[in-house]
């Protein structure tokens, strides 16, 4: 049933009071909050976008909010991928940017304490001065904040070697929607006293918890040099299958990523960097460590013996200029038109058969689908290239058919990006109906009124199942 207008008024002059100059109304500036990088966008502006600088703040702003039974959606810098922190109509977005403090560094612990605002390169770019770094690395760590890689348990180039985020967590504190306060987690190595609440928390897409501290596990910057290796192919099957091959022979590079020929002939375009003319698919990999020189070596001769065209560096400039390079594949398919980034996951010996599997899509729809991968992690990004603002139907056709095979491949309808609202559809096919209803009563158990986030990750807001 909607909530009367009066009501909402009512609810708006309160947070107004409650924390005066801390609440936006102006339409204009709430619009922004209707959309993320997913491309997707709301249908109404929310009533209103709080900036809270303090758990107190975030606390009150719950009481208030759960009290008239209003519906509110926490929200980083909105980098996400798949319209989990989008907010519309009725609802009140919680934007935790301004809550951007690292409150403690324990270099002896091989711990921080921050709060959830801060943004990811602006960690590191402070813990350099003690030697440390927080180790998730995804495509956006310059503009994503802590807070929303949490939330969303991101991944990245260095998954491959350090984990995605849940690997480098320890402990959160989180608010819930009544404004009760958890502390989950431990600050310890080690830890497992009662059920791990902080991993449920790391990943749930703010329809839990609303994520106001956070002690991260930070990890020694990496001694001696870097060795960055670029491997062309003729074709991205022989890439993903070079892949494998340094997966098989035990070697662990810090980061093995892959672009396809549609991606670099993008890239090239976007950056006037022409990569495509020396091959037809392209396999960045890096090595770090004492041992990093030796590693580098050994998956330099197997990308060689696996048909790869091979160059090889420990220049700290051309290493950082490859990885621009990756970096940018996002910003110029953006730049080649509208685009859906889709997420999908498999098991590394089956990354030539999702590849495959991609192709035949394209001739089948008369679609570009240009990819790149995490090789190190068998992560696909298959990202659609369309015209227009609106995903065309034969565009979620082939992407529910992707999803379907990453399924059949053993794999999973998301890696890194969520679920949010663009893959609540799918979700069932693969937890199962037994494990979907499982998560709803989790969702229950945090949520009872169902405040928090709604909509996104299930299809409805009705927790009856």
């Amino acid at each position: 049933m909607p909530i009367p207008i009066a009501q909402l008024t009512h609810v708006v002059e309160a947070l107004q009071s409650a924390l005066p100059g801390r609440v936006n109304t102006d339409p204009a500036e709430l619009a922004s909050y209707t959309i993320d990088r997913s491309g997707h966008r709301s249908a109404g502006v929310p009533l209103a976008a709080v900036s809270p600088q303090t758990i107190e703040d975030v606390q009150t702003v719950c009481r208030i909010a759960s009290a008239a039974r209003v519906p509110l959606v926490s929200r980083g810098a909105g980098t996400g991928l798949a319209g989990g922190a989008v907010a519309g109509a009725g609802e009140i977005v919680l934007s935790l940017t301004d809550m951007d403090r690292i409150l403690e560094i324990s270099p002896e612990n091989r711990l921080a304490v921050v709060q959830p605002g801060i943004l990811n390169c602006q960690l590191n770019s402070v813990l350099a001065d003690y030697r440390l770094w927080w180790a998730p690395d995804p495509a956006s760590k310059d503009i994503s904040t802590v807070g929303g890689n949490i939330a969303m348990n991101a991944g990245g180039l260095l998954c491959a070697k350090y984990g995605v985020t849940r690997e480098a967590v320890l402990a959160l504190k989180v608010v819930l929607a009544d404004g009760t306060l958890l502390s989950v987690g431990h600050r310890t190595v080690k830890g497992v006293t009662g059920y791990d609440l902080s991993a449920l928390m790391i990943g749930s897409e703010g329809t839990l918890g609303i994520i106001v501290e956070a002690t991260l596990k930070l990890q020694p910057v990496p001694e001696g040099d870097t060795v960055t290796i670029g491997a062309f192919f003729d074709s991205v099957e022989e890439a993903a299958a070079a892949a494998g091959t340094v997966t098989t022979s035990g070697l662990v590079p810090s980061i093995m990523e892959l672009m396809d020929g549609r991606t670099l002939e993008c890239v090239a375009k976007y950056t006037g960097q022409d990569l495509l003319s020396s091959g037809g698919a392209y396999l960045l990999i890096q090595s770090d460590g004492p041992a990093a020189a030796d590693t580098a070596g050994r998956i330099a001769e197997l990308a060689l013996n696996a048909g790869g065209r091979v160059e090889t560096t420990t220049d700290p400039a051309e290493s950082q200029r490859l990885l621009d390079l990756r970096r940018s594949a996002f910003p110029a398919l953006e730049a080649m038109g509208t685009m859906l980034v889709e997420d999908i996951a498999v098991p590394r010996s089956k990354m030539t058969e999702a590849f495959a599997a991609i192709r035949r899509l394209e001739d089948k729809y008369g679609l570009v689908i240009a990819t790149t991968c995490h090789a190190g992690d068998g992560n696909l990004h298959p990202t659609f290239v369309f015209d227009g603002t609106d995903v065309p139907p034969k565009v979620w056709s082939a992407a529910g058919e992707l999803f379907a095979t990453a399924l059949e491949l053993g794999g999973t309808l998301t890696g890194e990006h969520g679920v949010g609202l663009l893959k609540r559809k799918w979700l069932q096919d693969e937890l199962g109906q037994a494990q979907y209803a499982i998560q709803r009563r989790i969702k229950e158990v945090f949520d009872p009124h169902n405040l928090l986030n709604p909509g996104k990750v299930f299809l409805d807001g009705t927790l009856t199942v």
